[in-house]
C-alpha cells in the first residue's frame, strides 16, 4: 500500500449523528473517526442500516437540517467544516454545498428513484456538464455520449434520446455513473454503484472505475454488500456496524485475519457456490454461535425434485415473442425492437425457477409479460390452464391475487404517503382478504412480524426504514394476498450479503409454509444457484439453455453461460 506517501482528501474526528427527540437523542451514527486519502479506494461494508450511507452524504451535505451532526473535526477537500462548538451546518451556497457534482460526487443506490423520468438520459447527464463547464451544447452532447460508452451503454446514440423507463435497470445504472463521473470529481462517493448489474458489465464497471482513478487521480469511496467485490477493489476496508465502525485494515488483512466477530460473521454469511445448505448462516447466527447448518444431500435434492416435477405445471410459456414499435421516420417502414424472442419453459409447483442473464437481456420483460403487466406480440403465456393474453380484465382482475412480484426497487414500489400498515392492508381490503379492518389489521402485524420486523413498523412510514427493512416490508405486502406464483425481479439485488442471507432464508421458509411457486430473476448466479431448483438463462432475448441448478454450473453447455459462470467475483 502506498497510502503514507498520499495526502489527506477527508479527515473524519469523533462524528456523531443524531436525531433530535423530545426525551432523548437517538444515535444514527456514535463518534466514528477515518480518513480517505486521494488515489485510494476505501471499501465500506456492513448490514442494511448499519450508517454506511448516511455517513458518507454527510460529506456531500445531503443530509437533513433536522439531523443534530457534530464531529470534533470534520475536513473534507482541505476545508474544516467543524464550528467550535463541533456542529456541522450546510447552508445553501457554503463550499461544501458547492463541491456537489464536480469536487465530491456520488453514484446513488437506487437508479430508478433518482432519475427524472420526464427527461431523457443524455439531457439529464448534460445537465451536469452545463452547471459545472464552460462546454457549448454540441460539445456537451459529444461528452455525454462518450461517456456512455465510457460504461458500456449499448448504443450511444439511441440512449442519448431515451427516458429512464424505456432502458433496463442496469442500464439506469450505467447513466448514473455516467453522471456521476462526468466531471472528474477529486472524490467520487460510490454507494453499491454495482447493485443492478450483471456479473459481466460488473467487471466491466470495475475496471472503468479503476482506470478513471488512476487517470485523473480520484478517490473512491466504495460502498457494497458484495464482499467479493469490495475485496477485488480495495486497498482498505472499513467494516461498520450499527452506526460504529467495527474494523479498519488493508483488503488482505480484513479478509485473511478479521479481528472483530461482526466482520468474521459477515464472511461466513457469503453464498457458496461448492456447497448447498438448508438454510444460509446470518450475522446473528455466527455471534449466538449457533452451528450445526446442514448440507442438503444429493439423494435428497433428487428425490425433492421428482416431486416436484412428476406435478402439472402451473406455468407454461409456449413460444412468446414481445416486439416494441421505434420511433416512426417518415417515408419508412415501421421498425420494431424484439426484446423476447420464441420463449418456452415450464414452472411447477412449489419450485424456484432462476432466470438469469446480462442487463437487458429480456428477463423483467418477460416476468412482466408473465403478470400481465405488458402484453405480448406471438405466443401464449398459460397459468393454471388458462391463457394471460387471451383473458379480458375483469378477468385478469380476479387472477391478479394469483400471480405477484417482489419488486427490485423497494422504496420506490411504496407509497412514501402511506404508513407501511395501511400499504399492506389496502391490497387485502381490494382482494376481498380478511373480515374486516381489525381482522385484516390483525394479519399485517402477524405478517410484519413474520418477515422480520418490530410490530411497530405498522405505524411508520417507507423513509424511516433501511433498503433491506423495505424489501422486507414488499415481501409482506406480496404474500399478503396469499398468491400462487411470485415474480422476484431482483429482489435480493439491493442487499447486503448478512440481510440477503435473511431474506433467502425467509423466502425458502415462505415457500415451504404457503406453497408458492417462485420465478426468481436475478444477476447474481451464485445466489441463483444457492436457491434455485432449475435455471433458464436468457441472452439477447432468446433462451441459451435450462438445466437444473448444480447441473448447469458443473457443466455448462454454451460458451454464454461458461462466460457467465467465470464471470462471479471470486473471494
Amino acid at each position: 500500500m502506498r497510502l503514507s506517501t498520499n495526502k489527506i482528501l477527508c479527515n473524519i474526528q469523533r462524528l456523531c449523528i443524531k436525531v433530535p427527540q423530545r426525551e432523548q437523542h437517538l444515535e444514527l451514527i456514535k463518534n466514528i473517526s477515518f480518513q480517505c486519502f486521494s488515489n485510494e479506494i476505501l471499501g465500506v461494508v456492513g448490514e442494511s442500516g448499519s450508517g454506511k450511507s448516511i455517513t458518507f452524504k454527510s460529506l456531500m451535505g445531503l443530509l437533513p437540517q433536522t439531523l443534530n451532526i457534530t464531529a470534533d473535526r470534520f475536513e473534507v477537500l482541505g476545508e474544516d467544516f467543524s464550528s467550535k462548538s463541533g456542529v456541522i451546518t450546510v447552508e445553501k451556497g457554503s463550499s461544501l454545498a458547492r463541491f456537489r457534482g464536480s469536487e465530491i460526487s456520488m453514484i446513488f443506490q437506487e437508479p430508478m428513484s433518482s432519475l427524472n423520468p420526464t427527461k431523457t438520459c443524455g439531457v439529464q447527464v448534460s445537465e451536469i456538464l452545463e452547471l459545472h463547464t464552460d462546454l457549448n451544447k454540441r460539445h456537451r452532447k459529444s461528452e455525454v455520449l462518450d461517456l456512455f460508452a465510457k460504461v458500456k451503454l449499448p448504443d450511444p446514440e439511441k440512449t442519448f434520446q431515451k427516458y429512464p423507463h424505456e432502458i433496463s435497470g442496469g442500464q439506469m445504472q450505467r447513466v448514473m455513473i455516467a453522471m456521476a463521473i462526468a466531471c472528474k470529481p477529486k472524490l467520487l462517493i460510490a454507494d453499491e454503484p454495482t447493485t443492478a448489474l450483471d456479473v459481466t458489465v460488473q467487471q466491466e464497471i470495475i475496471n472503468l472505475l479503476k482506470e478513471l482513478q488512476h487517470e485523473y487521480g480520484m478517490s473512491i469511496i466504495f460502498i457494497s454488500h458484495d464482499l467479493a467485490l469490495v475485496q477485488n477493489i480495495a486497498d482498505r476496508i472499513m467494516v461498520m456496524f450499527k452506526g460504529q465502525i467495527e474494523e479498519i485494515g488493508s483488503a488482505k488483512q480484513v479478509f485473511n485475519s478479521p479481528q472483530a466477530n461482526y466482520t468474521k460473521a459477515l464472511l461466513a454469511s457469503r453464498p457458496k457456490t461448492s456447497e448447498r445448505l438448508e438454510r444460509l448462516p446470518t450475522v446473528k447466527d455466527f455471534l449466538e454461535n449457533n452451528t450445526g447448518f446442514r448440507e442438503i444431500t444429493s439423494e435428497a435434492r433428487k428425490l425433492r425434485l421428482r416431486k416436484i416435477y412428476d406435478q402439472q405445471p402451473i406455468l407454461e410459456v409456449q413460444n412468446v415473442f414481445k416486439d416494441y414499435s421505434l420511433k416512426k421516420q417518415l417515408f419508412k417502414k415501421q421498425d420494431y425492437f424484439r426484446a423476447v424472442s420464441d420463449v418456452s419453459f415450464q414452472l411447477y409447483p412449489k419450485e424456484s425457477l432462476g432466470l438469469v442473464g446480462e442487463s437487458g437481456c429480456g428477463k423483467s420483460t418477460l416476468g412482466n409479460m408473465i403478470l400481465g403487466l405488458q402484453s405480448i406480440s406471438e405466443g401464449s403465456i398459460l397459468f393454471k390452464g388458462q391463457d394471460i393474453a387471451r383473458l379480458d380484465k375483469k378477468s385478469m382482475r380476479s387472477l391478479r391475487k394469483e400471480l405477484q412480484i417482489i419488486f427490485q426497487d423497494p422504496y420506490s414500489s411504496l407509497n412514501p404517503r402511506v404508513t407501511v400498515g395501511n400499504c399492506i392492508m389496502e391490497a387485502m381490503k381490494w382482494h376481498g382478504i380478511g373480515e374486516n379492518r381489525k381482522d385484516r389489521e390483525q394479519k399485517t402485524k402477524t405478517l410484519i412480524n413474520r418477515v422480520g420486523l418490530a410490530e411497530n413498523s405498522f405505524y411508520k412510514y417507507p423513509h424511516e426504514f433501511s433498503g433491506g427493512q423495505r424489501q422486507r416490508i414488499g415481501i409482506a405486502r406480496t404474500i399478503a394476498l396469499e398468491p400462487s406464483l411470485i415474480v422476484c425481479d431482483e429482489s435480493v439485488s439491493a442487499l447486503d450479503i448478512s440481510v440477503q442471507a435473511q431474506v433467502l432464508n425467509l423466502l425458502n421458509e415462505l415457500k415451504e409454509l404457503y406453497d408458492f411457486s417462485y420465478l426468481f430473476i436475478s444477476h447474481d448466479l451464485a445466489v441463483v444457484k444457492y436457491f434455485c431448483d432449475r435455471i433458464v438463462v436468457m441472452n439477447k432475448g432468446k433462451i441459451e439453455e435450462i438445466n437444473e441448478a448444480d447441473a448447469l454450473y458443473e457443466n455448462p453447455k454454451k460458451e454464454y453461460t461458461r462466460k457467465l459462470i467465470a464471470a462471479i467475483p471470486a473471494v
